[in-house]
């Protein structure tokens, strides 16, 4: 049995009052446990993170001092940082131990009763992180958090920061969707217009990332929020709990009840509830944790007649991308070129085009010393060295080692920056303007509802009796893995197909056994192929729309999503058609009866 350290001062490294110039990254917090702070200098150490301590030292004496770091390239300890206490400044050098998540000691200072200083000192600019510091005049270290984190030390974390073990109730909805990005912000618009009171989750700080709604909410501020924003908080029936993470849900037989979030910054657990849910994670985050069917990988091609699919099933899924811009400076900007933790994965590889330029526009300019073409790439349209063909984690668990993927990504575009520096003169004036620490999604599992939309189903364009909307997207099926650049796609089917939109049956939104759970966006019921059609934000946003809608009028008659698709499925298509600007149940009405003919 693990033993406890029963007292001492725990301080969360994102409750620093002053983050300097350090940055909290929440996006692995069910992967680690913890939000926690990272220093993203591309290179340049950043400014010291500080804060006074809220519980002050009860007495004067020796205090030890553990810190929780993470070493994220062992044997090279690219991100390195000291802690000063006060003012004594800790000997150790963390993130230099060569392990994983982990707490490690940094010595005994002797303090005087009161409040104190801490201070987190960045040495590289190449992502320091630091989840918490832990002070106490035992011996006995912190636990170990095992990932996934266990009860018992979430327990004692909660018991260490005075936050209650339940959490409080924070008050109950009429729909509550899980997940802020364009299309959770279409579902949520939707429904609240519809006169629902509505609970917006998401686990940033930002939201977001065609239709009139759409176009009315994409928009971006000079902040980088969508337009989305400041329509949601500008409507009474919806409260928006930004940097908040999903961790638990509460369900009775095959309902969810409430689900339980926790907030990035305070740790703070709250318990919310509604008749109805929506999943625009992108993730399943609610099914896994609720126990719905969902579905990962890719299925044979026997299995629903798809050409596109392999001719056996396995678990591959498409990888995360990290978006990144340069720009010329004045005059010259170092960059260190011995960094073999990176160039080891970069290789030999000199090529920063194809990149994002503004959020949500990529495939901009860049710098390359590579004058051929990418021999590496069988098909023409790759050699556009697009920002999104930087991609990786296609056989890793995207739930348990997005950390992992992030960071492999990381090295890469590091690595290739320190090439070019290094082969080149040209490029003396180049320098990283952006690199983002939050990794554009790859795949993750998808919900199984009452019915599976598949590749022939496109193709066929076939009438669906419950079609709710329209998608038009292409197949985009990218396969990273090259033999030379594990970061670079081996091999990319960008098939158009005929270019006209087909049907989404609801069917394919709702789950097939949690009675209450909607989903939109590129986790829904879809076979690996379909979602490869179905996967993007402007087809993801229809799907918003029309659960948006479904969920009022569940509401509305006491039902379940699957009886409302039963008994009231045309007031269901005419309202959704109402709010897209077409009446999919007329012409799903006509092809229906011509099929039949």
């Amino acid at each position: 049995m693990t033993t406890l350290p029963i007292s001492g001062i725990l301080l969360e490294a994102e409750e620093f009052q002053d983050y300097g110039g350090w940055t909290m990254d929440s996006q692995f917090s069910l992967e680690m446990g913890s939000p926690y702070l990272l220093a993203h200098g591309n290179g340049v150490p950043v400014a010291d993170a500080v804060t006074t301590s809220y519980i002050p030292l009860p007495d004067q004496g020796d205090y030890h001092i553990w810190i929780r770091a993470k070493d994220w390239v062992p044997g090279h300890h690219p991100g390195r940082f000291q802690v000063t206490i006060d003012d004594t400044t800790l000997e150790t050098v963390f993130g230099a131990n060569d392990r994983d998540w982990s707490w490690e000691y940094g010595g005994k200072v002797e303090m005087p009763p009161g409040e104190f200083t801490v201070r987190l000192h960045d040495l590289t600019g190449f992502g320091s992180r630091c989840d918490e510091i832990f002070l106490s005049q035992d011996t006995v270290p912190p636990p170990e958090f095992v990932e996934p984190v266990k009860d018992i030390e979430q327990d004692w974390r909660r018991g260490m920061r005075r936050i209650p073990r339940e959490p409080v109730l924070g008050g109950e909805f009429d729909v509550i969707v899980v997940g802020g990005g364009l299309v959770g912000c279409v579902a949520a618009v939707t429904a609240a217009r519809l006169g629902e009171r509505v609970a917006v989750v998401q686990d940033r700080p930002k939201l977001g990332l065609r239709g009139p709604l759409v176009e009315e909410m994409v928009k971006r501020g000079e902040d980088g929020d969508i337009h989305a924003r400041e329509i949601l908080e500008g409507m009474e029936n919806v409260e928006l709990w930004m940097e908040h993470t999903v961790f638990n849900t509460i369900s009775k037989r095959s309902k969810i009840l409430s689900i339980d979030v926790r907030d990035a910054r305070t740790g703070r657990e709250t318990r919310l509830s509604a008749p109805n849910y929506i999943d625009c994670s992108g993730k399943c985050i609610l099914g896994l944790l609720c126990g719905a069917e969902t579905m990962s990988g890719r299925e044979p091609r026997a299995k629903y007649n798809e050409s596109l699919a392999p001719r056996r099933g396995d678990n591959f899924h498409h990888g995360n991308t990290v978006f990144f811009r340069t720009s010329m400076a004045d005059s010259p900007v170092p960059f260190p070129t011995d960094i073999p933790w990176a160039t080891e994965v970069a290789k030999d590889y000199a090529n920063l085009g194809g990149q994002l330029i503004t959020p949500g526009t990529e495939n901009g300019p860049g710098p390359t010393i590579d004058e051929k073409p990418h021999s590496h790439s069988p098909i023409a349209r790759m050699q556009i060295p697009c920002t999104h063909f930087w991609e990786y984690g296609q056989w890793l668990d995207p739930y348990t080692q997005g950390e992992t993927i992030r960071d492999h990504l990381w090295r890469a575009i590091y690595g290739t920056l320190a090439n070019i520096k290094s082969h080149s003169t040209e490029y003396a004036d180049l320098h990283l303007e952006h690199v983002a620490f939050v990794a554009g999604q790859g795949a993750f599992n998808r919900y199984r509802g009452d019915y599976i939309l598949s590749e022939p189903d496109i193709r066929s364009h076939r009438p669906f009796p419950d079609a709710v909307v329209q998608n038009v997207s292409q197949f985009c099926l990218h396969y990273p893995g090259d033999t030379k650049y594990d970061f670079r796609l081996q091999h990319w089917t960008y098939d158009e197909r005929d270019g006209s939109p087909y049907e989404i049956p609801f069917r394919s939104l709702y789950s097939c056994n949690v009675e209450n759970l909607l989903f939109a966006g590129k986790h829904i019921s879809t076979t690996h192929i379909a979602g490869a059609s179905t996967k993007h934000m402007g087809c993801g946003s229809q799907h918003g729309i029309a659960v948006g809608v479904a969920a009022a009028l569940a509401r509305k008659y006491k039902i379940s999503p699957r009886e409302l698709g039963r008994k009231h499925m045309r007031e269901l298509q005419r309202l959704v058609g109402t709010v897209t600007g077409t009446d999919i149940g007329e012409k799903t009405a006509g092809k229906v009866e011509r099929a039949k003919l």
